[in-house]
């Protein structure tokens, strides 16, 4: 099967070769989440490396998330990337040099487009779940426990609403980019995030977008005067 899928790997850094090589497969199709992967040897004969590559490459991709091995049965394609597992695009986007402005623009783009997509697809199971997460912040303002996770939770649960892997995965990811900036406004304006979701709130109840869209952007001011002082 090994010799099937995969091309033989020449490059100077064999261990990431080995990844690419695997990271073909799966965007071909050829194997899916749940798939056995080849053993090590069929790895090694196909790709034309040595075991020692094979084995880093498989024990990186465990990091991420994207294998598992099971003891006694093989190496398999994850079913789903675990939330405990590395993701290594928040590293990327924290070690790129982009601006203030370039955070905010990306937020600007980002948010109101999923959140008129969570409003759309969002159940009744769902608004629930974003008025509970919004009162359970309300009562953590009042009693002054608020933190930058508390005030994200809301957008999470807004997030979730999409139903959309890609877009949950990638929006959380994104908002570990703002969670210093936020984490200042909830010392420092608490009661205006407070505000702010209220608004969102009450426009997914209305399931109105232009009203839903309005107060997202208006909920950025607050944040964006965290992330100017930063």
């Amino acid at each position: 099967m090994g010799k099937e899928i995969f091309k033989p790997v020449r490059n100077k850094s064999l261990s990431k070769m080995v990844m690419e090589s695997i990271k073909e497969v799966l965007i071909q199709k050829t194997l899916k989440p749940g798939d056995r992967l080849p053993t090590e040897t069929e790895l090694c004969e196909s790709l034309g490396v040595g075991k020692s590559s094979v084995r880093e490459a498989i024990k990186m991709l465990e990091v991420l998330g994207v294998v598992e091995t099971r003891q006694g049965e093989g190496t398999y394609i994850a079913k789903k990337i675990a939330e405990t597992s590395v993701n290594p695009l928040v590293y990327q986007l924290l070690i790129d040099d982009g601006s203030v402005s370039d955070i905010l623009e990306l937020r600007r783009m980002f948010e109101p487009s999923y959140t008129l997509l969570a409003l759309e697809k969002a159940t009744d199971e769902d608004i629930s779940r974003i008025q509970e997460v919004h009162s359970r912040f309300c009562s953590e303002v009042e009693s002054g426990t608020q933190t930058a996770e508390s005030d994200m939770a809301f957008h999470h649960a807004i997030l979730d609403a999409t139903h959309n892997p890609f877009i949950i995965r990638i929006g959380r990811t994104i908002m570990q980019l703002f969670q210093v900036s936020i984490g200042e406004s909830m010392k420092e304006i608490p009661q205006r995030a407070v505000a702010d979701h209220e608004k969102i709130l009450q426009a997914f109840l209305a399931h109105d977008p232009k009203m839903l869209q309005q107060a997202v952007l208006e909920s950025f001011d607050g944040w964006v005067s965290m992330l100017n002082k930063g």
